[in-house]
């Protein structure tokens, strides 16, 4: 699958969702909810809120995408990872081709748009590598009939760190200058993985919606867990937590996105009141035709960092 028929395949599978979100059940699971017009602050440590808190899942199994099969990229490696909470998780990863050199080098986690890994998520990623990142992008829970049940935003941010973990273990890698990055849904689990862990030098958020409520409202059919619990939203929403980033983020998102100007100037605004670097800014195109520009900014926004 090229880039171009993989972000086909995936608006083809939000739009057909969102047909079906106007009908049959799903109706009454998103009206089931308010989104609040301003999500509130909570002045708590996400990563110790995570340690705390489990989602409670009304409904287990796969992710809800269609998928292709996890065929090895020609330029890349399958390497597995462990997650879960006794390690019971096996998940596939693909990584990028590189040589040991005697300075270590570093690495990106690259997270896929949509709720299936495919090929033409793979292919985007060439500009890392070529820009001398060790890149990762793993599979997750419950995606292309991979093991685990789908929890939309929660569970699979312990897959994000697991993955993280293998990655700045690999030899040749440069445990200081991991770096997290991620397009949609991506996106919104490179911010909750960069309030979660000290892992990560800086992250790169792409087209990521800070807002679960407005997220699940929108996407009815992503939700498993219980709706009648605000707080299985909140955490699942970078806003109410903008305050715990623990490294420096870079948000952006294409110009033709204008529903993400507020929530991403709000979650701006909150994480500088807490101390967080963070910057915001917009790429011309819209949520897939911004990718490639926004994916060499973000190589720009790490270098800067690393340097």
């Amino acid at each position: 699958m090229t880039s171009d028929e993989g972000n086909s395949f995936f608006r083809q599978r939000r739009m057909v969702l969102a047909g079906l979100a106007g009908s049959l059940v799903l109706p009454r699971m998103a009206n089931a909810f308010d989104v609040p017009e301003l999500p509130r602050l909570i002045n708590h440590d996400y990563a110790k809120v995570r340690k705390r808190f489990r989602t409670s899942l009304l409904q287990k199994g796969p992710a809800p995408d269609r998928y292709e099969p996890l065929d090895t990229p020609a330029d890349g490696d399958r390497i597995l990872y462990r997650s879960g909470y006794g390690g019971e998780l096996e998940l596939v990863a693909w990584l990028s081709k590189y040589k040991r050199e005697q300075k270590p080098k570093p690495a990106v986690l690259f997270l896929h748009g949509g709720n299936a890994m495919g090929i033409g998520h793979w292919e985007l990623l060439k500009a890392y590598a070529d820009a001398g990142f060790v890149v990762m992008m793993p599979s997750l829970r419950g995606e292309n009939g991979q093991m685990g049940n789908f929890s939309g935003f929660y569970d699979e941010v312990d897959d994000v760190l697991a993955a993280a973990d293998r990655l700045q273990h690999l030899p040749g890698v440069d445990p200081n200058r991991l770096f997290i990055a991620g397009h949609s849904i991506g996106g919104t689990l490179t911010m909750l993985a960069a309030m979660s862990s000290h892992k990560f030098r800086a992250a790169a958020p792409i087209s990521g919606n800070p807002d679960g409520f407005r997220f699940f409202k929108r996407y009815p059919q992503d939700i498993r867990f219980d709706v009648q619990n605000a707080h299985e939203f909140e955490v699942r929403t970078a806003l109410c937590y903008a305050e715990s980033f623990k490294c420096p983020v870079r948000v952006v998102h294409g110009t033709e996105e204008p529903h993400f100007n507020d929530r991403a100037g709000l979650l701006a605004s909150r994480a500088r009141a807490g101390g967080v670097r963070i910057e915001t800014d917009t790429v011309k195109g819209d949520h897939t035709s911004a990718l490639p520009t926004e994916i060499v900014q973000s190589i720009r926004f790490f270098q800067g960092i690393s340097a």
